[in-house]
């Protein structure tokens, strides 16, 4: 019997972690930050809902891709088993669709930019489908993954400026160390079932340096961000914003010092404060200019 609208509404959902966002609230402050370097201030209605809602559509195709890649281990990994495709609840066929119509959305808002937006967006969706399956043969995925992911950084200026200046180069690796910090927190979740599984992941690469690691790692992050922001002058708000995300990092490695799965996963999920912080210190700037 055909499962009830609703009933298969709820699990496309779960499929694209519709009720956990920290997922795309990782995404979207860099890119909102991007967005608003690019255009020197507010970037327009038009701008910030084709970037709001591409983000999450994005996150979502690539959940949908990801799930499809790693359906065979899910299995066997306590967080992930019951999801919909491992459990049998959605044909990888179907999942496959849903992230197809869900890119194809995102693309269409891009179209409505410019032409160096687009161009940028072909191999930001060709790694987001590469990423699941390094985790076979990569020591460090995560590193995969943010170069997936900071592909927004790089189509925000597209879209504003029809070009990527050096000022966007900078926040790109410095947000790749950021999510080589986050996904790692996320790997130390899952290291002994990874372990079993033969997967390689960041938090098994570093071993028992993981927790010196990821706090590196967040340090690098504000260093680049830094490196590239200053010569902008946006004035005391960004510097408390700076402050703030350190103090931020300090709670983070009180959070995993100890390896807890509670704690190491918990830390992964405020991750998005740390974006919104920074987000908001450079957003806050350009308005009090």
């Amino acid at each position: 019997m055909t499962p009830p609208a609703r009933s298969r509404l709820s699990l496309y959902l779960d499929l694209i972690r519709w009720n956990r966002p920290a997922g795309w609230l990782v995404l979207i402050w860099p890119t909102l930050s991007a967005l608003w370097l690019a255009a020197e201030g507010f970037p327009g209605w038009h701008l910030l809902a084709v970037f709001a809602l591409g983000t999450i559509l994005m996150r979502s195709a690539g959940c949908c891709i990801n799930d499809v890649a790693d359906r065979n281990f899910d299995r066997h990994v306590k967080r992930t088993v019951q999801r919909p495709i491992t459990s049998g609840q959605i044909s990888v066929k179907e999942a496959l669709v849903v992230g197809a119509v869900l890119a194809l959305l995102a693309l269409a808002l891009v179209l409505t930019t410019t032409w160096a937006a687009v161009a940028w967006s072909v191999p930001a969706l060709l790694v987001t489908v590469l990423y699941p399956f390094t985790k076979r043969f990569f020591a460090m995925p995560q590193a995969v993954l943010g170069i997936a992911f900071n592909f927004g950084i790089l189509i925000a200026f597209a879209a504003v400026q029809s070009a990527v200046p050096p000022v966007a180069w900078w926040l790109w690796l410095g947000n790749l160390f950021w999510v080589l910090a986050y996904d790692t927190e996320y790997a130390m979740v899952d290291r002994d079932d990874d372990l079993k599984l033969g997967m390689r992941t960041s938090a098994i690469t570093l071993g028992r340096w993981d927790v010196a690691g990821v706090v590196l790692f967040y340090l690098l992050f504000m260093v680049f961000w830094a490196l590239a922001l200053v010569p902008l002058a946006l004035g005391a708000l960004f510097y408390i914003a700076m402050v703030l995300v350190l103090a931020q990092v300090v709670w983070h490695w009180w959070l995993i010092r100890l390896r807890t799965r509670e704690g190491c996963f918990k830390a992964f999920r405020e991750n998005h404060w740390i974006g919104f912080t920074l987000f908001a210190g450079i957003a806050l700037s350009y308005a009090l200019r």
